[in-house]
């Protein structure tokens, strides 16, 4: 894996990472567990801390705007469904996916996992079109980055038309996932450094 792969997955992780310890260093701060450096408690402080940021993020999450609840969902179906198609695709590679996680074959065809993406990026994307209402925009981006995802995984294997995902070639899918990923967060930490700047500067209406 090359330096650029490397960078982006760090990139990704980062900015990940990023929009979880923003939220916890504030509410370490406005909480009640005590800070670090004034407690000899620091795993009772901290699991303290964590019960707080789980609380806001539920009471942030109900009150927040559609919008910022679709980016959220966007970026964590977006993860979480890259880590468990890579961890899938892998299991099956080695041997050891048993008769739950295995290839699918139609007619002697390998379907790919791009297939099912794109049914369910489409799906999703027309359905959103369909009903223009934004309260459904937060659950539709579920299946919408889920797709994207599968689609984004196999990007490499569609560019050389040949199933090149295990490699070198292959790499390409990852580097434009973890691109897509670390984009993804960026924009959901974005939105809520801007989101909680203008609570503060400008007035309320």
């Amino acid at each position: 894996m090359g330096r650029g792969t490397v960078a982006l997955g760090a990139l990704a992780a980062a900015a990940t990472a990023a929009t979880v310890a923003v939220e916890v260093a504030r509410v370490w701060k406005r909480g009640s567990a005590p800070l670090p450096g004034e407690t000899d408690h620091l795993l009772e402080a901290g699991r303290t801390v964590t019960k707080e940021t789980l609380a806001v993020i539920r009471e942030g999450y109900r009150t927040s705007s559609d919008r910022e609840n679709a980016l959220f969902n966007m970026a964590a179906a977006f993860a979480a469904t890259l880590g468990m198609t890579r961890g899938a695709t892998a299991l099956i590679r080695s041997g050891h996916g048993g008769n739950v996680l295995r290839n699918i074959v139609v007619a002697d065809r390998h379907i790919h996992h791009f297939v099912p993406g794109i049914v369910l990026g489409l799906s999703a994307g027309g359905t959103a079109i369909a009903v223009r209402h934004d309260r459904y925009d937060r659950w539709l981006a579920l299946p919408f980055a889920a797709g994207s995802a599968l689609v984004l995984d196999e990007a490499a294997l569609l560019l050389e038309l040949e199933d090149v995902y295990w490699s070198e070639r292959g790499v390409l899918s990852v580097q434009l996932s973890f691109g897509a990923l670390a984009l993804l967060a960026s924009l959901a930490l974005a939105v809520r450094l801007l989101r909680r700047g203008e609570s503060t500067v400008l007035p309320p209406r």
